[in-house]
């Protein structure tokens, strides 16, 4: 089941648009259909150039050389899918985008980036392909001839909900796009998350129902308290994740803030406090949760 209305959480095209099979007998024009939904998938929604299409494997595809499978196989391990998102991105990058192009879905953990990030070392970018292309997940999941599809923002029975609500910080929407569309650029979204397996915030993307937090990115660099410092007895302390920081009653006035995105570390006793400050001052509360 979807975590709250898919129209807020920009998932309502996915859970609207059915599973894609190719099917023995299909029509030309539905084949097309197929490989239009294969190039979407595979290159996170990112525009191809005709120039750039895998000409060779498609025409075996539609002669029926190849199955569904093994054109996404085709498509991934080509000169385009290479320098657009393993030469061109960092390799924690590059391997959470293989899960969401591949599985559907982000790493659970540190232990599965680890495994990944070892087959490039030890056996290279193709066998990095075939091992999500090749695994028992994949074959339950899409077998031969479904097109992959999306997956992780549907709870699932063996899949730890840190993984779950990391998928809507690497799909921020139907019209989004992995090479330009992400607020993270070509920087893992992840990164220290999956490494101390910390849940995320889920926060609307753009064209949700507010269109307020969908550009909302954790500020590394920025100052934040320490944890506990300041707590009330009762020791809460609630991270306050601020987008969109503009200074309120002018239009186009500029912020006191150099960057957009601040987080904020505030015992319980002084929540409503920073509650008001944070709107006078003109930001937008993207999430407050407990720490």
């Amino acid at each position: 089941m979807v975590f709250g209305p898919a129209s807020r959480l920009g998932v309502s095209l996915f859970e609207e648009t059915p599973p894609l099979e190719l099917i023995p007998g299909r029509s030309d024009e539905e084949v097309e259909t197929v490989i239009r939904a294969v190039y979407r998938q595979v290159l996170g929604n990112a525009y191809v150039m005709e120039s750039e299409r895998a000409s060779i494997p498609e025409s075996q595809f539609k002669r029926g050389e190849l199955s569904v499978r093994e054109f996404v196989r085709s498509l991934a391990k080509s000169d385009l899918y290479r320098s657009r998102f393993f030469e061109s991105c960092p390799r924690y990058r590059f391997i959470e985008l293989n899960f969401k192009h591949f599985l559907g879905r982000t790493p659970d953990g540190l232990e599965e980036m680890r495994a990944h990030s070892t087959i490039l070392d030890t056996q290279g970018f193709e066998a990095e392909i075939d091992s999500y292309l090749d695994s028992d997940e994949y074959q339950n999941a899409y077998g031969e001839y479904f097109v992959p599809y999306y997956r992780g923002y549907k709870t699932q029975p063996g899949r730890n909900m840190v993984g779950f609500t990391h998928m809507f910080a690497v799909l921020r929407g139907a019209s989004s796009s992995d090479l330009k569309g992400s607020v993270s650029g070509k920087e893992p979204v992840l990164g220290k998350y999956v490494i101390t397996e910390t849940p995320l915030a889920v926060i609307p993307p753009s064209g949700g129902s507010t269109g307020e937090g969908w550009s909302f990115q954790d500020p590394s660099i920025s100052p934040r308290t320490r944890l506990g410092v300041g707590a009330s007895e009762e020791g809460k302390v609630y991270r306050i994740e601020v987008t969109g920081y503009r200074s309120p009653g002018k239009v186009n006035r500029v912020s006191q803030f150099r960057r957009s995105n601040r987080v904020y570390l505030v015992p319980f006793n002084k929540l409503s406090q920073e509650y008001q400050r944070i709107h006078q001052q003109g930001g937008v509360i993207s999430s407050i949760t407990a720490v």
